[in-house]
């Protein structure tokens, strides 16, 4: 074969720095000691547990080393990111080879120790795990759980022109779920206003135990799904390192210079042909270049290369002299010098500075994350003049904000809203006067808001590719939000707990620059999905959140528009948090003025005077609420028991935030014991309206003193029906709330037997009319609080009277 692209010194070179690759890379795996193989090997140079993967990585090795060759030839702004993240060892020792990880961890130096240090450190306790990590420099996805790697690597392309994210998607991977959707991505690429993203599908033919399906497809039946797909694929077969290098090369040159003529294709002649952009697929050997035969079993290019080739321990001593042949076929002698550092023809290989793919600042994207440019939330302020007086949809009012947040920043290119085609939906569709829809695929005459460029990406039907887009888009300095109906963000629930996980341990690392927070805003929720039914009435994500650390996770329930937008400036300009906001679509009473929720937000929890008549002793009754759906019910039966039993003293909590209930100890959002008491008493009923699971209170409470808590929230029931009667059949509506009272008080007597037999009555009543008529009784579609003189919304958590002083106001505004 007479090479083309690599001359034979450059050949020799890449193949040397390859050899480097893996060679430390089975190093990290099994050594503990005798990094440089001075001696021979002995049982005690071993670590007593090897645990790792071999069989993606000198695959991986032998990617990165001509991403290398390439960024240097073309001055690439290039990262990579590892699909197959198992494959630890290459990245993090690709990491090291080229200079970075020293840099970062000034421990793990450029010689013999450096090398002793880097390899005991790999997957041992104490060190770093065996996937690529957040510990990883250059690095923005783990890998662990398989399926988000081309999501990730187009999120981190958008708005990013001048970078190329060089994807390896390992062929188990290809077969999950989110993978074989994120293959679409390409139809919201815009080749003028965004970089490009290279995937690498890397077919090795196996996964732990089974073989892979897209290995085993003819190459013919593979090309035509690819090019279905609207890739252009370059193929690179075969296990001859010399014949791979140059097919590797010759691919990749041709890659780079397809992506540089599409993008200046559309840039200069403003082209509107969306590109068919290039990949390339690598067909190697699994476990390529590792042991042939171990105990009889073929190894290289079978399953059994998939983890550790073979066992190194005391019961198998005999494997000690087959790993010092393997380590030895590498000819380290060649590659390091006599003090362990890699030899300077080969470090030469490595691009320099910034170019280096450990040290790209796309990978630890809060070195390159600017503010936000935030409009002045109090200019959408619903008039509040008293509490319930006005009615408005929650999230009709935020679409307005964030119609300005979306404007301020167009010139920055670093705010984008994400959402499987629910945009509209949840009545954000305020925005489209200033954005469209980005979407590259063909359009029609009848379609809204479709463009090439766009900060809305809500036209792909798919949670999780929205997700990944948003996180490779923070993770790379950006800011952004998901829309989601609320019972279908439990699609990603696996991706936001890998998201917590990241974002845990990056506070844990000083370099690791702090990042926008990843912002939910759930709508459409369990308690507004009458019209849809069951299957859209689950509210358990909030459980599943607060699972995560304490300091990553908050969760706000707004009761209004007010305090929607309170929270959700607050929420914007956060860092490194996952922030899950729930706020409902339809029409509902506006309870405080914008003054009053950004004290009352600031606060994350109060007592709502005007709402209570227990301010000249103790109450006899706390009605707690969380949730604008549970507000509503609780403030309807505090109505019906101020009217019927007038003598009942009612104290009224609201929740915004839900971390509040839980103990100071356990979060830092959380109440002191002390502070919990004086709310909620210490021995009285507490009656709460909670929107989610009702155990869900029980569990952020159950340290507290006072154990009558009695939680009503959703409990399974739900059908298409009237949004009263969703409530009643979950016990959470205003008449079992009236009854629930009258159950815990029995100082209540006569007067309280009147009132629940009517209650029940009332019941009966609703049952009936809704099946004649298919809508609530009048006196519940047109309830509306009735205030107290001399009571205003202010006064609910501040007692400052109407406005409280200007210098309060201004501080909690800044804070809210």
């Amino acid at each position: 074969m007479i090479s083309s692209t690599l001359s034979p010194d450059m050949l020799r070179k890449v193949n040397a720095y390859w050899r480097a690759a893996n060679y430390v890379s089975v190093g990290q795996i099994y050594l503990y000691d005798n990094p440089l193989l001075k001696r021979p090997l002995e049982i005690t140079d071993v670590k007593p547990l090897v645990v790792s993967h071999w069989g993606t990585t000198p695959g991986q090795n032998f990617i990165y080393a001509h991403l290398n060759r390439v960024i240097n030839k073309y001055d690439l702004d290039m990262f990579y990111i590892a699909g197959p993240g198992h494959g630890g060892p290459a990245i993090v020792g690709n990491v090291y080879l080229e200079g970075t990880w020293s840099e970062v961890y000034p421990n793990v130096t450029q010689n013999e120790a450096g090398l002793k240090e880097l390899f005991k450190q790999f997957s041992f306790p104490g060190g770093i795990s065996s996937h690529v990590a957040p510990t990883t420099p250059g690095s923005i996805h783990e890998g662990g759980e398989l399926g988000y790697s081309l999501s990730h690597a187009f999120g981190a392309a958008f708005d990013n022109p001048g970078l190329i994210v060089a994807c390896v998607i390992g062929d188990g991977e290809a077969e999950t779920g989110p993978l074989a959707t994120s293959w679409q991505s390409n139809k919201f690429m815009d080749p003028v206003s965004d970089g490009a993203v290279l995937p690498i599908l890397h077919l090795n033919g196996y996964k732990i135990s089974n073989p892979t399906v897209l290995a085993r497809i003819e190459k013919e039946e593979l090309e035509q799904f690819l090019r279905g797909c609207g890739w252009a694929p370059l193929f690179v077969e075969g296990d001859d390192p010399d014949t791979m290098h140059e097919l590797m090369a010759t691919a990749l040159e041709s890659a780079i210079e397809d992506i540089s003529r599409m993008q200046k294709t559309a840039r200069d002649h403003d082209s509107p042909a969306r590109p068919r952009w290039p990949m390339i697929v690598l067909r190697s050997p699994k476990g390529w270049t590792g042991p042939k035969v171990v105990d009889g079993l073929p190894i290289e290019g079978t399953f059994r290369a998939h983890q550790v080739p073979m066992l190194v321990d005391p019961d198998h001593l005999d494997h000690v002299p087959l790993l010092d042949s393997w380590m030895r076929s590498y000819k380290p002698e060649e590659l390091f010098d006599a003090s362990g550092r890699l030899i300077p023809e080969l470090q030469e290989l490595a691009p320099k500075g910034d170019r280096r793919m450990g040290s790209n600042r796309h990978a630890n994207g809060g070195l390159l994350l600017k503010d936000l440019k935030m409009p002045d939330f109090y200019d959408h302020a619903v008039e509040v003049s008293t509490p319930g007086a006005v009615m408005a949809c929650d999230t009709e009012v935020l679409g307005k904000f964030l119609r300005d947040v979306t404007k301020l920043n167009q010139s920055d290119r670093n705010f984008r809203i994400f959402g499987p085609d629910e945009t509209l939906s949840n009545l954000l569709g305020a925005v489209f006067d200033v954005t469209n829809r980005q979407w590259d695929a063909r359009r029609a005459s009848n379609d809204e808001f479709l463009a090439p460029q766009g900060q809305v990406l809500d036209s792909m039907l798919s949670e999780h590719q929205c997700e990944g887009w948003l996180e490779g888009y923070l993770l790379t300095g950006r800011h952004g939000l998901f829309n989601s109906y609320e019972a279908f963000i439990r699609i990603v629930d696996s991706m936001f707990s890998q998201h917590a996980k990241w974002l845990k341990v990056c506070l844990e690392l000083p370099w690791r620059r702090k990042i926008s927070s990843l912002n939910y805003l759930l709508a459409s929720h369990v308690w507004q999905q009458d019209h849809n039914g069951f299957t859209h009435q689950d509210p358990g994500f909030l459980d599943h959140v607060i699972n995560k650390k304490a300091d990553v996770v908050r969760v706000y329930l707004p009761p209004d528009a007010n305090c929607l937008l309170s929270v959700f400036d607050h929420c914007l300009r956060s860092r490194n948090y996952v922030n899950v906001v729930v706020a409902g679509k339809h029409a509902l009473p506006q309870w405080l003025s914008m003054d009053a929720a950004v004290v009352h937000c600031t606060e994350g929890i109060g007592i709502w005077q005007w709402a209570s008549n227990d301010q000249g002793g103790d109450p006899d009754v706390v009605m707690a609420c969380c949730g604008d759906t549970p507000t509503l019910e609780i403030l309807a039966a505090v109505s019906i028991l101020r009217e019927h039993l007038p003598q009942l003293k009612i104290r009224v909590i609201n929740v915004v935030d839900l971390m509040k209930l839980q103990s100071c100890s356990e979060h830092p959002h959380g109440l002191s014991e002390s502070d919990y008491d004086s709310l909620f008493t210490r021995d009285k009923h507490i009656i709460f309206g909670f929107h989610g699971y009702p155990w869900l209170v029980h569990r952020l409470t159950y340290r507290r003193t006072n154990r009558n808590l009695h939680v009503r929230g959703y409990k399974e029931e739900g059908t298409i029906t009237t949004p009263f009667d969703m409530r009643v059949q979950n016990d959470l509506d205003r008449y079992h709330l009236v009854i629930d009272v009258i159950d815990r008080l029995p100082e209540l007597a006569t007067a309280g037997a009147y009132l629940k037999q009517k209650l029940q009555d009332k019941l009966i009543e609703h049952k009936h009319y809704i099946n004649k008529h298919g809508q609530d009784m009048p006196e519940i579609r047109n309830w509306k609080w009735a205030p107290r003189e001399g009571k205003g919304p202010v006064e609910a958590v501040s007692g400052l009277g109407s406005k409280g002083t200007e210098d309060q106001l201004r501080i909690m505004k800044k804070a809210g």
